[in-house]
């Protein structure tokens, strides 16, 4: 019987560690975002890690996915056993913390593809230790399959191939799009609330200063507020989520007026994206005007969105020679419509009909 559940516990969780490992690698550049919230003051306060999260975060997915591969084949089972639960500590410790402090709503575990709230993140990796501790409590009865050197060819082969695909997907895009501007999304419709729809609940509590000391009213006790206090602010405890729409903050503003409902009703309309111009590719930036060109005479509309300021965007047109508009938009909605920056988007009234990166310009279909 023990055997039987030791066998279980292996591949349960070898193909789970394989499972988020290459859905996390399909994307490793989202996953960097998640890596740099958690590296931020507000989390972990350790900023210093921000700058390496892509190369943390490729490393992170790569050495999952092996690990995964490793323990069912039975690959040195002490160094995979011990690897694993160190992981899987990291990780229960990390998702907790999420939860417990609620500064990070979504771990990643599973990028796009499933959205957890941290207490099922933390809720998976209790789970997941308890079914490693059976592994490392009984290590002798992970046997080895197959012969050494066929072993060693395919964890080496595993590597390869796991670094070819974080390779591919970081010079073009990921191989599978779960994300909510998808290939085939139309923008407003994904952006409508069904009507009768839950809607938020949310507690509004008024923090005022009495006596030196700050003290909480919610909006029944206002009446109580005695005189001389001091407003110091207003916090929202939001008590059940509503309905969230899959895209709910995207919008295309100039000049302090949002066009998305304009410019959602396009016909022919081709968009830069760049989240960042100051952290934009210069080869990408390059290629831009040309294609802004082409797609004109072909009768498309040509904007470029971003979440950069007005200094920026000068200094963007000046060095690059750029004769089309620059609409904002928040960052991160920038950052899920497209992980390279930049990168094109055509859209058909409102319907997202291609997506490229810039390596793949010459693919556009104008």
């Amino acid at each position: 019987m023990k055997n039987v559940l030791v066998q279980f516990s292996r591949i349960f969780v070898g193909l789970l560690f394989i499972i988020s490992g290459l859905i996390k690698l399909n994307d490793p550049v989202g996953f960097s975002y998640k890596l740099a919230e958690y590296f931020g003051e507000t989390v972990l306060n350790l900023p210093i890690f921000i700058p390496f999260s892509l190369a943390i975060a490729v490393f992170i997915v790569i050495f999952e996915t092996v690990l995964g591969f490793m323990l069912l084949i039975g690959f040195k089972p002490k160094f995979t056993i011990w690897s694993l639960l160190l992981m899987i500590v990291f990780f229960t410790f990390l998702t907790f913390y999420s939860a417990y402090s609620n500064k990070v709503t979504d771990c990643g575990c599973f990028g796009d593809a499933l959205k957890l709230t941290p207490w099922q993140s933390f809720t998976k990796d209790v789970v997941l230790l308890f079914f490693i501790l059976i592994l490392f409590l009984n290590i002798k009865k992970v046997k080895p399959l197959f012969n050494a050197n066929f072993r060693n060819a395919l964890v080496s082969l595993t590597v390869v191939l796991c670094a070819f695909m974080g390779y591919w997907v970081l010079y073009h895009l990921p191989l599978k799009d779960f994300r909510a501007y998808k290939v085939g999304t139309n923008i407003q419709k994904a952006m409508e609330v069904p009507e009768g729809a839950p809607k938020s609940v949310v507690e509004m509590v008024f923090v005022y200063k009495v006596n030196g000391v700050n003290k909480n009213f919610t909006e029944k006790d206002l009446m109580n507020i005695p005189a001389g206090a001091t407003f110091v602010e207003r916090i929202d405890h939001v008590i059940s989520e509503g309905y969230k729409p899959p895209i709910h903050d995207f919008s295309m503003e100039l000049d302090g007026s949002d066009y998305k409902d304009e410019l959602l009703q396009e016909p022919k309309l081709l968009m830069f994206v760049a989240y960042d111009l100051a952290k934009s590719d210069k080869k990408g930036m390059e290629i831009l005007e040309g294609i802004h060109q082409k797609a004109k005479a072909k009768g498309y509309k040509v904007i470029a969105m971003t979440a950069s300021g007005a200094a920026e965007i000068a200094k963007a047109k000046k060095d690059f020679g750029y004769t089309f508009d620059f609409y904002f938009c928040d960052g991160t909605t920038l950052k899920t419509i497209e992980r390279a920056n930049p990168s094109i988007v055509i859209l058909k009234k409102g319907t997202i009909m291609q997506k490229v990166h810039y390596n793949d310009s010459a693919l556009l279909n104008l």
